[in-house]
This record gives structure tokens, sequence and C-alpha cells, in this order.
């Protein structure tokens, strides 16, 4: 058996590696986002309501990215 024909017997629907790789960059991106969440409210606790606005505004846009990943290989194929 030949290595270039297992990889052709690998292709087919590209859907769940495709959402996978969203989840893990939205899990990143809000892992970061909430670090420098409570590492700013470490460092300047008064800065409190302007800080968890704006953490949880990031947050909201990561998600819909990560929605996006889902949807869009539907669309797509």
């Amino acid at each position: 058996m030949d290595l270039s024909s297992n990889v052709l017997e690998l292709s087919g629907n590209l859907t769940p590696v495709t959402f996978g790789l969203a989840a893990i960059g939205s899990g990143i991106g809000a892992g970061l986002v909430f670090a420098a969440f409570i590492s700013g409210i470490a460092r300047q606790p008064e800065a409190l309501n302007i800080l968890r606005t704006w953490a949880f505004t990031a947050f909201a846009l990561i998600e819909a990215l990560a929605l996006i990943g889902l949807v869009a290989p539907f669309f797509l194929t």
C-alpha cells in the first residue's frame, strides 16, 4: 500500500475540522481576553466597570466568530 493512496483516501467533508479550528481559536481568544481583564483589575481595581464592558464586548465578538466558523462551511458546500 502506497502512502499517496492513503492520503487521497482521507479527502471528504472538512466541516468538522473547520468547526474544530474555530472552537480552538475562540477558546484561546476568550482565554486571552479574560486573562488581560483579570490582570487589569489586579493593577487598577477602580477601572472594573470600564474593563468589564470591554471584556464582555470582546468575548461576544470572539464567540460570534466561532459561530460564523460553525455556519460558514455549511453554506460553502
